[in-house]
């Protein structure tokens, strides 16, 4: 993890002895006394935060190092106050002693801040630092540095996320009432001295110049974070910092209890310097609102100027940026003011559609539209309006054409994970999307693999189960595909090694074009899967190594169990039986990956186990199927795991205690498929480049033959015979068919107890084929056994308080 050098720098720090570090506190004392700091200086103070944070131990300084180190949090110089601060998190304070801020000894900053947040050490801490930092709001600017008061709304905002409850309700009440000042009536004209130009200009005959919207022209309205200027005042800093904060802190107030609903009469109507906004002139009544409410509506105010000041075109690329990053900002706060105020969607909504329209054709507005599409959940249908355009952008065109756009995939799904409940509610077009969310996985699973652990069981349904399985189970061909969709548009193609690529070719080819079309789909139900899939597979065979394809196979077993752990909660027998046929047909129609073929076949035994184990009956109603699986051979040598859970499936629920349908003529086809693929293995060699087959399939074979002899006697002489002739075939020697000594005993130890349980038809039958009271006993529920009392009675005194 770290370099040689620094670990041995570590080792140092870790173990330097006390009266060493003791030497090195007096000597740090000495440097810090003097007037200037140089590079010593420095140095020291990295190396004592090294030494400090090298263990797990927190230590206690002098009380003289830690003054010394106090004061140079309000040093000119940044890297004394990083260091410092750094160093004093990682120490205790002194005994009986806390770290408080005022403005004699302490400087109020980013570095002292992250140090008052780290030695509150209780909510009452903490409580005491909000009203020490509100105390400083109420002050007037010519009472403190001007420079501290741009600090405290942020650390009042690091103080509410992490403790939103040390905030009193006269706190929230005070905050409140600065929101609106410093939002509405913040100062119109340009701070830093702005100047009207000319050489002669002196001090006395600058005028007031006025602030700009972003094309230039001279801003007629109050304040925002999108207007301009040669430089700022403190009161549009503060409106900037309360614009940022200002969504955190409606949620939070949202669910806080309603506070005084006394008017707010302290609150300034008129400020020198502010004009009425148009956005506002109805709103003068405002003043009369209790402070929660009176937030509320000029932030709303706010918003509704943001939105008309996004509409300008900005002379610099950079404010364009802003423009985005405000509108996202401003739509949050108003969905959020219409939560709390449900009056206020009728005064919003024709704003935000107004956006929307204006917006939608251009995709580079992705990360805007997100949230009026939450808007349109939250509030469209009190609306009554329309949102059949917003969900056809939001789960058409954004996945499709910005599945490679990793900031908006990772917007977009936490947007469906917030949202899950109402959008399975509203949203038809929801789960019947995930051709397209898919993208999002295919391109870059290891990033959103987690957002998918979510919503899977979400797009799980009984009309898209079975076409979600073969997309899941295709998802490093979508990868592919959609490599291969960015490719196309380059020229030439190829390799490293100068290769073409022919899957490229394929891609472009119209022959093939509807292959890659369909993987490319934005919605589910033009059909389950493609027909010449194995085509589809051979122009993808080079992809097989490509980074992406490689990521993404290793997620599809992940998904595979979530999805059968959710598909047997709503599926009906009909389902899982067409759910059985899908595993085993894709079993051998898989992209050539051998890992990811391994996996998935190991997937598909487990959860082919627990339908049958589920539902006993669809071994009889599939067992054409299973038995023309179980009857290839060369399943034996391809698919061992899932050929040896199916061949156990058939011996073990082929049974007229698991369903009344299966006859003796069932039960004997089934014996006569098993046997001849059993004979066939055991005389002959493996086929070239195959291995021998694993010990488990004969072994399971043997077992299941059994099981069907048991219950249909007539056969036992036949399996008896192949047992008798294994034994006596083995102690000739070695055999083609098993490589391994140990492996071959332990089959004809196997046979050996088969053919001896075999010889007593009776026993055999209650040995292989149990009753269900003996596989599930109950004797603790019988009240005829004297068990059941006594363990009644010992659950009784356990349970007793």
């Amino acid at each position: 993890m770290f370099s040689h050098g620094s670990e041995s720098l570590i080792k140092q720090a870790r173990e330097i002895q006390e009266s060493e570090l003791q030497k090195f506190y007096c000597r740090l004392v000495k440097l810090l006394q003097g007037k200037e700091f140089g590079h010593e200086t420095m140095d020291s103070l990295q190396r004592l935060h090294l030494i400090l944070s090298a263990t797990k131990y927190t230590r206690t300084l002098p009380a003289e190092l830690q003054r010394r180190l106090l004061s140079l949090l309000s040093s000119p110089v940044e890297q004394l106050q990083v260091l410092s601060s750094a160093v004093l998190r990682e120490t205790l304070p002194l005994s009986g002693q806390e770290l408080n801020y005022n403005q004699e000894n302490v400087q109020l900053n980013i570095h002292s801040a992250a140090l008052l947040l780290s030695q509150a050490g209780s909510r009452a801490d903490l409580s005491s630092l909000c009203a020490q930092l509100l105390r400083s709001l109420e002050s007037r600017q010519s009472e403190g540095p001007s420079y501290s008061l741009t600090h405290t709304l942020p650390i009042l905002n690091a103080i509410l996320t992490h403790s939103p409850e040390c905030l009193t309700e006269d706190h929230v009440t005070l905050l409140s009432k600065k929101l609106v000042d410093w939002l509405r009536y913040a100062s119109i004209t340009q701070g830093g001295g702005a100047s009207s130009g000319g050489f002669f200009t002196g001090p006395r005959s600058r005028q007031p110049v006025p602030i700009a919207e972003l094309d230039g022209t001279v801003s007629g309205d109050f304040f925002t974070v999108l207007c301009v200027g040669q430089g700022f005042t403190e009161d549009q800093w503060m409106n900037v910092y309360s614009f940022s904060m200002l969504h955190h802190w409606l949620l939070t107030y949202h669910s806080a209890p309603s506070g005084n609903t006394l008017a707010d009469t302290d609150d300034r109507s008129e400020v020198d310097g502010s004009v009425v906004s148009m956005v506002s002139a109805t709103s003068s009544s405002s003043r009369l609102l209790p402070p929660k409410e009176r937030l509320r509506e000029k932030a709303f105010q706010y918003c509704l100027r943001l939105i008309e000041q996004s509409d300008r075109k900005a002379l610099k690329r950079t404010d364009t940026e802003l423009q985005k990053a405000c509108l996202v900002e401003a739509v949050c706060i108003l969905d959020c003011v219409c939560v709390e105020d449900t009056s206020l969607v009728y005064r919003t909504f024709p704003c935000v559609k107004a956006l929307f329209g204006r917006l939608s054709s251009d995709l580079t507005f992705a990360r805007v539209l997100l949230p009026i599409a939450q808007f349109y959940l939250n509030h469209g249908e009190m609306a009554a309006v329309d949102c059949e355009s917003v969900w056809k952008l939001v789960f058409g065109r954004f996945p499709a054409e910005l599945f490679n756009d990793p900031f908006l995939a990772h917007e977009l799904l936490r947007f469906l994970r917030l949202n899950l409940g109402s959008l399975q509610l509203r949203v038809p077009q929801y789960p019947r999307s995930f051709p397209n969310l898919l993208k999002f996985l295919a391109w870059d699973s290891p990033a959103v693999v987690d957002d998918f652990v979510d919503l899977l069981p979400s797009l799980v349904t009984v009309e898209t189960a079975v076409e979600l399985l073969h997309t899941l189970l295709d998802l490093p061909c979508l990868t592919a595909t959609l490599v291969l969709q960015l490719r196309s548009t380059c020229s030439p193609i190829s390799e490293p090694g100068g290769r073409g690529l022919l899957s490229l070719d394929a891609f472009r080819s119209p022959s093939f074009r509807g292959l890659f079309l369909y993987l490319l789909r934005a919605e589910a139900g033009s059909g389950d899967t493609i027909d010449r899939l194995s085509t589809l597979h051979e122009f993808l065979a080079e992809s097989a190594d490509w980074p992406r394809v490689v990521q993404c196979s290793q997620t599809v077993p992940v998904l595979l169990h979530i999805f059968f752990n959710t598909v047997v909660t709503v599926a009906d027998e009909k389902l899982l039986a067409h759910l059985i046929l899908v595993m085993l047909e894709r079993s051998s129609l898989l992209l050539n990956l051998p890992t990811y073929m391994k996996e998935i076949h190991r997937v598909f035994s487990c959860h082919l186990l627990r339908l049958c184990k589920l539902r006993p009956s669809l071994v009889v109603d599939q067992s054409h199927e299973l038995l023309e699986f179980a009857g290839t051979t060369a399943s034996v040598y391809s698919k061992e795991e899932i050929y040896t859970h199916v061949v156990w499936a058939l011996g073990e629920y082929l049974s007229v205690s698991c369903d009344s349908r299966c006859s003796v003529t069932l039960i004997t086809s089934c014996f006569e498929t098993l046997e001849a693929v059993l004979f066939e293995i055991t005389s002959s060699t493996p086929p070239p480049g195959a291995a021998c087959p694993a010990p488990r399939v004969v072994t399971t074979l043997i077992s299941a033959l059994a099981k069907l002899a048991s219950r249909s006697h007539d056969l036992i002489p036949r399996v008896s015979l192949f047992l008798s002739k294994l034994r006596t075939v083995t102690r000739a020697g070695s055999v083609a068919w098993c490589s391994d000594e140990e492996d071959l005993v332990a089959i004809v130890t196997r046979g050996e107890e088969l053919w001896s349980l075999l010889k007593t038809p009776g026993v055999a039958q209650s040995v292989l084929t149990p009753p269900p009271h003996v596989t599930t006993p109950q004797w603790h529920r019988d009240t005829n056994l004297s068990m059941s009392l006594q363990l009644r009675t010992l659950t009784s005194l356990t349970h007793t308080q």
